[in-house]
């Protein structure tokens, strides 16, 4: 029960504004690209060098982009059963898992077929293969998990698809904050590109075990065990 004087649409205000953070904050790289065009720079990539590589990078851009910035209002909206939540989230959630496996295939692909080790090593080479796969692997873990009526565990497999996705924005922080620091070599650039990841997912877990605490019911309070989901 709320304590007196509490207002109960301040922990779902707090929800909204901390989702509008990750969908701008997921948007860095569309806005980075831009600055850097804006400046009279050039952004390099496989499309610019490799031909027939336009096509799943601009699918791979656009999806990440979705995946990113909608996914983030998925939050707020979790585990509503009143008013446009309980239409919207599911809704939004199968357009979710299209865009995020749509933007893990084309990176594994990109990465496959038009990344040259040459230029970026093999280490990072890997990393991309690995957490590309990962993010594949959270996705359909996910959907099993929600077909089985395992919510929470629908929850954990999305989060950690989503902070997956949103490694590209923390890669810029790491990669500029990391490169500054300790220059921009090939095994520096792997280890601070897998970092960016590797921080999302552990904020991720830290989420996860924090709102299945607050989702857990109180066996002491109840007198009734704990309900596994």
């Amino acid at each position: 029960m709320a304590a007196a004087g509490a207002d109960p649409a301040r922990p779902a205000a707090r929800l909204w504004w901390w989702a509008a953070g990750l969908a701008v904050f997921g948007l860095l790289p569309v806005l980075a690209r831009l600055l850097v065009e804006l400046a009279g720079g050039t952004v390099t990539t496989p499309a610019n060098t490799r031909p027939g590589a336009a096509i799943p990078l601009i699918l791979h851009a656009v999806s990440g982009t979705v995946f990113t910035v909608l996914g983030a209002f998925q939050f707020p909206t979790a585990g509503r059963s009143r008013g446009r939540a309980r239409v919207w989230h599911p809704r939004a959630g199968r357009l979710l898992v299209l865009a995020g496996a749509t933007a893990a295939l084309t990176a594994l692909w990109l990465t496959l077929f038009f990344s040259d080790t040459r230029g970026s090593g093999v280490l990072l080479y890997l990393f991309r293969l690995a957490f590309g796969v990962a993010m594949v692997a959270c996705l359909v873990a996910g959907v099993v998990a929600i077909r089985r009526g395992g919510a929470l565990r629908h929850r954990a497999w999305m989060i950690r698809a989503y902070a997956i996705g949103l490694g590209a924005s923390t890669q810029i922080v790491t990669l500029g904050v990391g490169g500054a620091l300790i220059g921009d070599g090939e095994l520096g650039t792997a280890l601070l590109t897998a970092a960016g990841w590797m921080i999302n997912l552990g904020v991720a877990e830290w989420v996860i075990r924090h709102r299945s605490r607050a989702a857990r019911p109180d066996r002491r309070a109840t007198g009734a065990p704990a309900v596994r989901r």
